[in-house]
């Protein structure tokens, strides 16, 4: 569809009654309901948040998060199906549903804030959505700078706004992505006084690449660039098998540390200027006098490599791609932490019951609160994770098991003594057990999500990787400056 085509919402829609239907009669807004605000980075490692150890990035609006509110630090998404990793993650955490058990589009299920205007909630989004116009449309009652895209130049982001008869009007590109995004729920913070409560959606572009912070912030870390990853590499061992994904071809082969301590600099750059635009919406949560009723929710949809086992994007199943920040402040939610295994589609039955409003039945997910009050110290016993047709994994409260389909390969990492993963322990005579009992539990996963990929092949490819023969070229969105400096 053309961007500058309009879309039509009819209000009294057919999935506003199927809503209802399932979630017993619409009602009215309880005046005690709280109000959420969920702010969404794009590509944020895990350990990119200075509260969470990561003295080298300059955070302090997220850290204030994390000093006032609870940290998930065993948070997941549980893969994607393309390169575009994001929209799989995006569409999971909207739906409550597993990978394998929801489309895209968003078409076919019921939405996080569709269920919570259903129930009196206003909802208000801005910033991007990866899954279609019609299922924002069904989702969202107001919105202002909408990007329906996966991404862009920074500096000229397709926007679109929600006009009062639901078509999508005012099609332009202005500002900078991260600040457009908080300055129109800014807005709607200051200028909101209804009696029902809010749900503000808040989905960054940052820190996904283009990796083109504005000036200040690309050079505050130059002066002192960040540290090579500990697991850091000029290249990859072995073909992983998507080595020519846009993602990784954003640098030469092989990886040099100057060009990735760089790169790696211009990405905490871009997270620091996020960070200031979390602050920009703290404050004015804070002085509308909304904060004391408002659950903030902090996640990104996923990770990324930047250099890290000498690769760029968020393409594997290692720990700094599908591994993402969670972190849940509010009314009456302690400081604290956890390591219990979560999924970011955990998400959407936590927040409904902070909304006092029944979940579908139908959910993977599962409620995080527990874990807060202390009366659970975990909700699973184990992950599954899954990239395309090129990787499956799953992992404990200790080691993480990666099969390669088409390259007959295996890893075991100890997670406890080798978080970086780069002891591969799956040759080691005294953990045969362990690798027979892992590949068991991943097969049950697969039969409990509906993943029919098959673990073994008959292929005779060992996946050996020659840089030689990649090839690389710049995407349409990388500004000049960078096409220049890296390639």
């Amino acid at each position: 569809m053309p961007a500058s085509a309009p879309v039509s919402l009819k209000r009294i829609s057919l999935s506003l009654g199927i809503v209802c239907l399932l979630f017993s009669a619409c009602r009215a807004p309880e005046p005690d309901r709280p109000n959420i605000l969920f702010l969404f980075a794009d590509d944020q490692r895990a350990d990119t948040i200075g509260a969470w150890g990561n003295a080298g990035v300059s955070t302090p609006n997220i850290d204030q998060l994390a000093r006032e509110g609870f940290s998930f630090l065993a948070n997941y998404n549980m893969g994607g199906n393309s390169g575009a990793v994001c929209i799989p993650s995006r569409a999971m955490v909207n739906s409550g549903k597993a990978y394998f058990r929801v489309q895209h589009d968003l078409n076919d299920t019921v939405l996080l804030p569709e269920l919570l205007g259903a129930h009196g909630y206003t909802t208000f989004a801005t910033g991007k959505w990866h899954n279609g116009p019609s299922s924002w449309l069904r989702a969202f009652q107001r919105g202002k700078a909408v990007f329906f895209g996966g991404m862009s130049d920074h500096t000229r982001v397709p926007l679109q706004d929600l006009a009062p008869d639901g078509t999508l009007i005012n099609d332009r590109e202005e500002g900078f992505s991260s600040e457009v995004f908080a300055d129109a729920v800014i807005e709607f913070l200051r200028t909101y006084s209804e009696d029902a409560p809010f749900y503000a959606y808040v989905a960054f572009t940052a820190p996904h690449d283009p990796r083109q912070p504005p000036m200040p912030y690309r050079e505050m870390y130059y002066e002192n660039l960040p540290p090579l990853p500990l697991n850091f590499l000029p290249h990859h061992p072995f073909e992983i098998g998507d080595m020519q994904v846009r993602d990784e071809q954003l640098a030469s082969w092989p990886r040099t540390p100057a060009l990735i301590r760089d790169q790696i600099a211009e990405y905490y750059g871009l997270i620091s200027h996020l960070d200031t635009q979390v602050g920009r919406i703290l404050k004015a949560l804070e002085e509308a006098g909304h904060a004391e009723n408002t659950y903030v929710i902090y996640a990104a949809d996923h990770g990324l490599a930047v250099g890290s086992h000498g690769l760029l994007g968020k393409q594997s199943v290692y720990e700094h791609s599908q591994r993402s920040p969670l972190i849940i402040t509010g009314p009456k939610i302690p400081h604290g932490s956890s390591v219990a295994l979560t999924y970011l589609f955990d998400l959407f039955p936590t927040i409904s019951a902070l909304a006092n409003i029944p979940s579908p039945i139908d959910l993977d997910g599962l409620n995080l609160s527990g874990l807060w009050t202390g009366e659970q110290e975990k909700i699973r016993d184990s992950l599954f994770l899954a990239y395309t047709d090129v990787a499956r994994a799953v992992r404990d409260n200790r080691y993480k098991l990666i099969r390669y389909p088409q390259i007959n390969r295996t890893q075991l990492f100890d997670l406890q003594d080798d978080p970086d993963e780069m002891q591969n322990l799956v040759n080691d005579s005294s953990h045969s057990k362990r690798v027979e009992e892992l590949t068991t539990l991943l097969v049950e996963w697969q039969q409990r999500v509906g993943d029919t990929q098959s673990l073994v092949t008959e292929s005779i490819d060992t996946g050996t990787l020659n840089i030689d023969k990649l090839e690389r070229s710049p995407d349409r969105w990388q500004p000049p400056w960078i096409i220049q400096k890296y390639f």
